[in-house]
């Protein structure tokens, strides 16, 4: 009887309701219901849109403003905040599971949740919505594991150097742009004086076109564009695999070193305790504080700037070249805010509700994305680029609903989202119970 004992006690087994850390959940709902705020604009509108609002909607009134907002409250601190859950999250499994004695096998279903993850994230990027995090998400959890036994000041160390490297990339990035127009100037003088062009000339017009097409596109790019996601599913899916592919290929896979930075901050955060909302409410003021006050005022400014300069990318590359530091204050903020909140207990109506978004986090996202599909795509509705750009927080508003009032109902009968009961089957091998047992008498 005591060797059963010991083996349910030191086996590897998923985090139980009294084991959860309420405060994490809430900030992970907060953190998913926020990235519907980006994820509409590349579902809703041509991808250059979401740097140019020109492309879409224009820049006056409401749409101007839902862009400043965007900026400045939202983009990238919302995958911020969900990079930084993600790194917590798995501290946590692993801890959690070295704790019960589970030693070596405390890596391997770290391994294998991460590896089932990376396959969601396939299937979802190539068949349901390209802007996936689920697979760059995984992949970089595939490296976490070692990490987890630095110090904390080593982990935020680490993630400043990558912040600091990723700034000093766009700014390099902006010098070669100029480098790049000047040759293409060049190059059409040389064209009107019928003097033959240079390789390096002739390669500086291409990328320039491919640039032009990336950061300003034309009308008929945009209608070439918006083609597929009019038509079928299949015809979308073929799109939609040559976007995947190209991100997938890149060395730097789209964001993954601004992702890989937050979860560093995540796993230290965990350590620390903060995300337990463990520390003083002065701590939180202070942290809050800090992030607003240097995170704000430099988007605001950089926002202004790319309005004044009107989205033009040779100018605009500079402006947005504080967007990581940026994003990291806000970032920083917005976490203190909302443990802030659940430290003192407020707004309990709310909170409660977006910690069963936290906990059913997966399926809601994937949810989201089924949802972008049928609004904007051609097996559905068929809306894509037909919406202002202030009309598409529409379509999030009713997502946040659903979500919202579904996914408490949900746990109150299941002890996990469906997705959620899917991968934990899968990442301890074993089937879990999915309905919650009988309350005691």
């Amino acid at each position: 009887m005591q060797d059963l004992q010991t083996e349910v006690i030191t086996y590897p087994a998923p985090v139980s309701s009294a084991e959860r850390i309420s405060s994490m959940d809430v900030v992970r709902g907060a953190a998913l219901l926020g990235i519907a705020l980006m994820n509409i604009v590349f579902s809703g509108l041509p991808m250059a849109a979401d740097w140019n609002p020109k492309v879409a909607g224009g820049v006056t009134g409401l749409n101007l403003t839902a862009f400043f907002v965007q900026y400045i409250f939202f983009d990238g601190k919302m995958r911020g905040i969900f990079s930084l859950m993600f790194g917590a999250g798995s501290y946590y499994l692993i801890t959690r599971n070295e704790s019960r004695g589970a030693g070596i096998r405390a890596a391997e279903v770290y391994y294998r949740r991460t590896l089932w993850l990376m396959l969601f994230g396939l299937i979802h990027a190539y068949l349901i919505w390209h802007g996936d995090i689920l697979y760059p998400y995984a992949l970089l959890g595939l490296i976490l594991f070692p990490l987890q036994s630095l110090r904390p000041r080593t982990l935020l160390i680490a993630a400043a150097v990558l912040i600091l490297l990723m700034t000093g990339g766009q700014i390099r990035q902006g010098f070669q742009l100029r480098k790049t127009h000047d040759l293409v100037m060049q190059a059409e003088k040389a064209t009107a004086e019928h003097k033959p062009l240079t390789d390096e000339q002739k390669e500086a017009q291409k990328t320039w076109e491919d640039q032009r097409k990336y950061f300003n596109p034309s009308a008929e790019d945009l209608r070439k564009e918006a083609e597929p996601y009019r038509g079928s599913y299949w015809k979308l899916v073929a799109k939609r695999a040559g976007i995947v592919f190209q991100w997938h290929s890149s060395p730097f896979y789209k964001s993954g070193w601004d992702m890989l930075s937050m979860m560093l901050v995540g796993i230290a955060f965990a350590k620390l305790g903060i995300l337990a909302a463990k520390h003083s409410y002065r701590f939180y003021w202070w942290m809050l504080a800090m992030g607003y006050g240097i995170g704000l005022p430099i988007n605001a400014v950089s926002a202004w700037l790319s309005y004044r300069q009107n989205f033009e990318p040779l100018q605009t590359i500079f402006t947005f070249s504080t967007y990581q530091v940026g994003r990291v204050g806000v970032t920083f903020g917005h976490v203190a805010l909302i443990l802030l909140i659940c430290k003192a207990g407020l707004l309990r109506g709310l909170t409660s509700r977006l910690a069963a978004v936290g906990q059913t986090a997966l399926s809601n996202y994937i949810l989201h994305s089924l949802v972008y599909g049928f609004v904007f795509y051609g097996y559905g509705l068929g809306l894509f680029g037909k919406l202002q750009r202030y009309q598409l927080y529409y379509v999030v508003i009713a997502i946040w609903i659903v979500s919202l009032v579904v996914s408490p109902i949900w746990l109150r009968h299941f002890n996990y989202g469906p997705l959620e009961w899917c991968w934990r089957s899968l990442t301890y091998w074993k089937r879990q119970p999915m309905r919650l047992g009988p309350l005691p008498s």
